[in-house]
């Protein structure tokens, strides 16, 4: 596992996460009427925190707060209605849960709303190559960015060379804006802009995007990837995410991004031990 650039444990309201030591897992949830997998299911404030207490008492670090689906061919959301859905819910879990919490947009101003609102982490799905004033939003409020790699085609000329240069830029626009290199943390945005053989391959490159020097977030949880490769539903999809979080593990990521948080933690902790990130304790 190679940081190079990653100089010190995150921290948030004296708990520290440290890419070393553990896998963080990132519980899922979305605040929209229309996401593949749970849409409209937690779009209400209460629900919302029920849902996210759960996720947390499963053992989740950061809660991954979603006010627009990315899923493919999506409905685009407004700024205005955007702030309405996670704003009031960003809100409600600083006050009710004492857990990191990320806002998963690319839009600058919700990023920023939501940081103030008592988000620390912004997640954004194109890579601030949407909207570059995003990165400027991290760089003034002093919180991290995930980088995601996406594009609106699936042409490559090389793939994995195509990759690693659009990330590049992304970082490139984050250091750019003034994002320090700890605070810069990479997603291969499986399942965005790839067929299932870029995804495939995506997967057997995350060794490549580890080496990069960045903590790498990987999010697989109930995607095509596997429903397509085990020829399954969305609801039955926990064991191919397992086994795609036990690659992505043992490729060197840091942080897994999921909807089944219980079983995921179980397997992270598992995987932990197996790969020495972690020291078994006898009890």
């Amino acid at each position: 596992m190679n940081l190079k650039n990653y100089t010190k444990p995150f921290e948030v309201n004296g708990k520290v996460f440290d890419f070393h030591n553990e896998t963080i897992v990132m519980g899922i949830l979305n605040v929209t009427p229309d996401s593949f997998s749970d849409g409209g299911k937690f779009n209400v404030v209460e629900s919302a925190v029920i849902h996210a207490k759960k996720m947390v008492a499963d053992g989740a670090r950061i809660i991954d707060v979603g006010g627009e689906s990315t899923r493919p061919g999506h409905a685009a959301v407004g700024l205005e209605e955007e702030l309405s859905r996670v704003i009031p819910i960003i809100e409600a879990l600083s006050r009710e849960l004492d857990v990191a919490i990320s806002i998963d947009t690319y839009k600058a101003k919700v990023a920023e709303a939501s940081i103030r609102a008592g988000a620390h982490i912004i997640n954004d799905v194109w890579g601030a190559r949407r909207e570059p004033a995003i990165a400027e939003v991290a760089a003034r409020l002093g919180v991290p960015i995930l980088l995601m790699h996406n594009k609106k085609e699936t042409k490559y000329t090389d793939f994995w060379l195509d990759v690693r240069r659009d990330l590049e830029e992304s970082v490139q626009i984050a250091k750019d804006a003034g994002v320090p290199n700890h605070h810069i943390w990479l997603d291969p945005g499986i399942g965005f802009g790839k067929t299932i053989h870029h995804n495939i391959l995506m997967m057997q490159h995350l060794s490549d995007l580890v080496e990069m020097g960045y903590p790498v977030l990987l999010g697989t949880s109930r995607k095509s990837i596997v429903g397509k490769v085990l020829d399954l539903p969305v609801s039955q999809r926990l064991e191919g995410t397992a086994a795609t979080v036990s690659f992505g593990i043992m490729q060197g990521c840091h942080m897994m991004r999921v909807h089944d948080v219980k079983e995921i933690v179980r397997t992270v902790r598992m995987m932990d031990v197996l790969t020495s990130k972690k020291k078994y304790i006898e009890r």
